[in-house]
């Protein structure tokens, strides 16, 4: 057990002003995961291995003590079924919550749908890495009119939909969105969860432990493992493990 983490399942401390937490959780295994295509903004759903690591990770938080007191999460069905399944197995399901497209996965433009295997033998390694792990060079655009076309989607309704991204496009709209809404509530001394994806996680990660633009492109992310992020009273992170290991 962390030290002092059983005193620590909500925002009192026997009268005493509490250290922040947040807590990151990638979404579970997906379809797309599963079937290895590329994914982005395209809205696919759990597979039952997803929705067991989405529980594990909710199971997992209540076996260590450390229980979220306000929830965010993308506007993308795989981050928001595991934000449920994981609060309803800590059974914190009541908590507020927040869903924002700012925390939704990079957008992958023309990539979306492909498999990522046949991608490669069509492009070439390097290229298809280029495309995937690069700081700054987005893949191709994603055509008007195309299958994967989010334009007449309700959810996204006045939002300028992207038509690609670069792990650098994602931050540029995750970090303005964490400081404006998440730092808050961190800041009030709430326990914050966040249910997103591999990218905007990664954007997170990359702020809160002031890694390197070439090294960020190296971090895997893994699906239902919670991360914490033990932080101080300017939001400075003083430990981040993954909760697993404690």
């Amino acid at each position: 057990m962390v030290a002092g983490q059983g005193a620590r399942t909500g925002i009192a401390n026997l009268g005493a002003k509490t250290l922040p937490r947040l807590i990151l959780v990638r979404h579970g295994q997906s379809q797309w995961n599963l079937e290895n295509r590329f994914t982005g903004w395209w809205d696919v759903n759990l597979t039952e291995k997803g929705e067991a690591e989405a529980r594990a990770a909710g199971a997992l938080l209540a076996e260590k003590g450390l229980l979220p007191t306000i929830a965010f999460t993308s506007f993308q069905t795989r981050a928001i079924r595991t934000l449920h399944l994981a609060l309803e197995a800590a059974g914190r399901l009541w908590i507020p919550e927040t869903k924002d497209w700012r925390l939704n996965e990079r957008h992958y433009g023309g990539l979306t749908g492909l498999d990522k295997a046949e991608t490669a033998a069509k492009h070439g390694d390097d290229q298809v890495k280029i495309w995937r792990r690069s700081f700054d060079v987005p893949p191709p655009v994603l055509e008007d009119g195309s299958q994967f076309d989010l334009k007449a989607d309700p959810r996204y309704a006045g939002i300028a939909i992207p038509s690609t991204e670069s792990l650098k496009d994602t931050i540029a709209r995750v970090l303005p969105y964490y400081e404006a809404a998440i730092a808050p509530q961190l800041r009030a001394g709430q326990t914050v969860l966040v249910a997103a994806h591999g990218n905007s996680l990664r954007a997170l990660v990359k702020h809160l432990s002031g890694i390197s633009d070439a090294d960020i492109t190296g971090l895997e992310i893994p699906t239902g493992q919670p991360i914490v992020y033990e932080l101080d009273g300017n939001l400075a992170a003083t430990d981040r493990y993954y909760l697993a290991e404690r």
